[in-house]
């Protein structure tokens, strides 16, 4: 059976049962779902939650699906430790769709009139959101110059009956194709697909070259070619077996204000008059399940950060044969902790500088350790800064890499009247290594790897009772 979000959420029930749960008491769009998400984030518990009421709406919801980095390995057959490795593999053979005839997506098919986004449980994510926001909707466009199909992850507000906000961070591809119909004064036809396998997901948010092969790319994530039908009423590819599809319009030049949202940084700064989108149908299976993104959450940090990895991971290793791990922290996406097994110390920078240039509007820090060092240890990582880096010869600024403006707050000047400016960001690169061979350095003081690996725990350790102190102290 192809694979989908239904055959994730059931891969994820039986490898990964107490991941997650289903709520059946009715709750509001309007930040119902998303408190019970919040509640759980605050005793650091991320499962899966499937919503089966959710008022006004008779589809139910998923949320935090994709917001553990071990089920994002899970969808990839892989481990957290083994995920980046295996991404960067997997990315390197893109697998390319295929066209169906037909597909579950097209079962209820709302067309014109009855194409009314109020079918949809779209919600209220957090407080100050200005209202309902598709979060999780991969939106599917056409390079009107080569033809070429791009798929990336936007925010939809909800403006009207039949109108939905798109933001395009500026420097997506996705911000090029809005500018180039507006330059040939064509309306943009667009399809925003929800719910599919996360591979899907991963494949629309990764930092690929050029426009277009996402299809390709979430092909090799999941492992198997995605399937492709026509769209109903525009001249765009959509996943045949994705829940739902949303298609329509972008008028050129045509604005609305939109926003704000709570970003993935985990703030309030992009709001602003932008291009919109005119509903002209909506497809969907005869049971859809109703995918979403908890916004400026973990899981909006997760699931655009395995994607980072894999990028990061195989483009330093064309500069850099010795790189070892890749790790974009799931607490804090503007970092990258990258591990190399250092044969010269001009490999620092290279690597550093690659990593920046796969995300170069949203890294803030690149830390380089050597591969002995744990990168999905903070612990350690913050060790080797310590003991390995000076201040003033291992640091490395790279200005105004990540332009001006964008969704976190670093790319703004605030004023003390409220005004608001962009400005360029700026990156660093720390070098947390040791001088390359054959320089001699101190050791690290480590219990033999030998040692540890004959431990057997499960047979050594014992419950303490209340007789243990007493034999302990009888030297018995």
């Amino acid at each position: 059976m192809p694979k989908d979000l239904r055959t994730f959420i059931d891969q994820v029930a039986r490898a990964m049962p107490t991941e997650i749960h289903t709520v059946s008491q009715e709750v509001d769009p309007r930040w119902g779902a998303t408190a019970v998400a919040a509640r759980l984030e605050q005793q650091q518990r991320f499962p899966t939650l499937v919503f089966r009421r959710v008022r006004g709406s008779r589809l139910p919801v998923v949320l935090n699906l994709t917001a553990t980095y071990e089920r994002l390995a899970l969808a990839i057959d892989s481990t957290p430790r083994e995920m980046v490795r295996e991404y960067g593999q997997r990315q390197a053979r893109p697998i390319p769709p295929v066209w169906v005839d037909s597909g579950p997506v097209h079962d209820v098919a709302l067309t014109g009139a009855d194409a009314q986004l109020s079918v949809l449980p779209i919600l209220t994510h957090n407080e100050l959101d200005a209202g309902p926001f598709v979060a999780g909707g991969c939106l599917v466009a056409k390079d009107p110059d080569s033809g070429e199909v791009n798929v990336g992850l936007y925010r939809h507000q909800v403006l009207g009956p039949q109108r939905l906000g798109v933001f395009f961070n500026p420097g997506h591809h996705g911000d090029y194709l809005r500018q180039r119909y507006e330059e040939l004064g064509k309306p943009m036809e667009v399809a925003i697909a929800i719910g599919h396998h996360p591979g899907f997901m991963m494949g629309a948010v990764s930092r690929l070259p050029g426009i277009g092969q996402e299809f390709a790319e979430a092909g090799a994530l999941i492992g198997e070619p995605v399937e492709l039908v026509r769209a109903k009423t525009v001249d765009l590819p959509v996943p045949a077996r994705a829940e739902i599809v949303i298609e329509g319009v972008i008028p050129p030049g045509a604005r609305a204000f939109e926003g704000p949202f709570g970003e993935w940084p985990g703030h309030y700064t992009a709001e602003g008059d932008k291009p919109f989108i005119d509903v002209q149908a909506i497809t969907m299976r005869r049971d859809a399940i109703y995918y979403d993104v908890v916004a400026a959450h973990r899981e909006h940090v997760v699931l655009g950060s395995l994607p980072r990895m894999g990028s990061v991971f195989r483009r330093v290793k064309q500069v850099v044969p010795g790189v070892r791990q890749v790790n974009v922290p799931a607490h804090s996406r503007m970092h990258c902790y990258i591990s190399i097994k250092k044969t010269s110390d001009a490999e620092v920078g290279r690597a550093g500088y690659a990593a920046l240039l796969t995300e170069p509007e949203n890294f803030r820090m690149i830390v380089v350790v050597d591969d002995d060092i744990d990168v999905f240890n903070d612990g350690e990582v913050l060790w080797a800064i310590g003991t390995r880096f000076h201040a003033d010869t291992d640091l490395v600024m790279a200005p105004n890499i990540g332009g001006a403006g964008g969704l976190s707050p670093v790319g703004y000047n605030f004023g003390p009247n409220g005004q608001k400016t962009p400005r360029p960001s700026m990156a660093i690169i720390v070098d947390a290594t040791k001088p390359a061979p054959p320089a001699d350095y101190p050791p690290r003081a480590v219990v033999p790897a030998a040692a540890i690996e004959q431990v057997d725990l499960d047979a050594l350790l014992e419950p303490f009772t209340a007789d243990s102190l007493s034999l302990v102290m009888s030297h018995e």
